[in-house]
């Protein structure tokens, strides 16, 4: 079964002409950032099928003569060729959004040939556009979007779904085309872990090159928020059920998340070739809190936050040093935490905050390197 790219054209392969968004001359014509050099890579590299899906508006009509948009459109397409960058197919629609037709973006119907055929892998294959009627399309087809954020709106008054309804669609988002190949290359850093015990059930749905999308009931509001904020400033995107022993009382529930967690991150992160491996930062009003990790395969912490309240939230304050190393011996990982302030809820705010800006530099690849970060051979 072959994977698929569903590729946008005007503001992804090329840039957008405001206020028409009509490319109907060549002045108008300016191709996207280091579109040639890593949609290049991404062609002979890896394989997928190149497809290229625009909407142009009214495209055969007086006011946008075919005679304006062919010689643009073969030009594009002669360029691409040039630089071995083939589309095996180029669906186009002509019409306005006014009709409301089915074969305009979002909607699925010039796409119908690669649905329920068995030649096509559409869950493993992505839809790579600017707009939100790009992500609003890979949701319909059953794949995924790569959104190449410039700006947010654009689209908006076409898609039937919520932004939020939207994001778990969302497998990247970005403004660069490196970021797109690296992410292709280097494949989908995505882990689902169960953990059970005779105190809790946990499950947890990692992805380590998310977007920041959350969706985290552990039964503690307070220690949701916190694990929010670590998806959310790691744009990571996290998923945490957990059915824990609460009517005892809280420490099972949040050690075995944590030793969970840590799990599904060294999971996640297997060989480590070409990763970063170290990260730190985070200041929140009056308090400031510094997170060092090390993703070297041997847990260690260094913990140096005190806290006057017993609670935070429903939250025992006791259990943040439990959390941080229950995390560390779950991941592998060396943690030194540092916090000072003078409000209890912003300073354990700003570690979570921390770990995850933390933990987005350590995961971090380089998809043109199998370097491995160490001298020891292996990590």
């Amino acid at each position: 079964m072959r994977r698929i790219l569903f590729i946008d054209r005007d503001g992804t392969l090329i840039y957008e002409a405001p206020p028409s968004y009509q490319i109907d001359s060549f002045n108008k014509l300016h191709f996207y950032p280091h579109v040639f050099e890593f949609l290049g890579r991404i062609a002979r590299e890896l394989e997928y099928k190149i497809v290229m899906v625009t909407n142009q508006d009214g495209l055969g009509s007086e006011s946008f003569p075919e005679s304006a948009f062919l010689p643009v459109q073969e030009f594009i397409l002669g360029s691409f060729a040039n630089e071995d960058i083939r589309f095996e197919a180029v669906h186009i629609d002509r019409t306005f959004p006014r009709e409301g037709a089915n074969t305009r973006k979002p909607q699925i119907g010039m796409l119908l040939e690669y649905i329920n055929n068995v030649e096509y892998d559409l869950k493993n294959s992505f839809v790579i556009g600017d707009r939100i009627t790009d992500v609003q399309l890979a949701k319909n087809l059953g794949c995924k979007a790569i959104w190449l954020n410039t700006e947010p709106s654009l689209g908006a008054s076409e898609v039937s779904d919520s932004m939020s309804d939207l994001a778990g669609s969302v497998a990247l988002e970005t403004r660069e085309w490196r970021d797109i190949y690296q992410f292709l290359k280097l494949g989908l850093r995505h882990v689902i872990h169960e953990r059970g015990t005779a105190e809790t059930k946990i499950q947890i749905d990692l992805n380590v090159d998310g977007s920041g999308f959350s969706d985290i009931k552990t039964g503690l509001g307070f220690f949701d928020h916190m694990l929010d904020q670590v998806a959310r400033h790691g744009k990571i995107d996290l998923k945490i059920t957990v059915r824990g022993d609460l009517h005892i009382d809280e420490h099972h529930t949040i050690e075995d998340t944590a030793i969970a967690l840590g799990e599904a991150f060294s999971m996640a992160l297997a060989d480590k070739k070409g990763l970063e491996r170290y990260g730190f930062a985070l200041p929140m009003d009056e308090s400031d809190a510094k997170v060092l990790i090390d993703f070297g395969g041997r847990s260690w912490i260094v913990w140096n936050a005190e806290f006057k309240r017993e609670k935070v939230g429903d939250m025992p304050t006791e259990m943040f040093f439990h959390f941080f190393k229950s995390f560390a011996d779950g991941a592998k990982c060396n943690l030194n935490i540092e916090c000072h302030g003078t409000n209890e809820h912003h300073k354990i705010e700003a570690i979570f905050k921390a770990l995850g800006k933390a933990i987005r530099m350590g995961v971090k690849r380089d998809p043109l390197s199998n370097y491995l970060p160490t001298t020891k051979g292996k990590i």
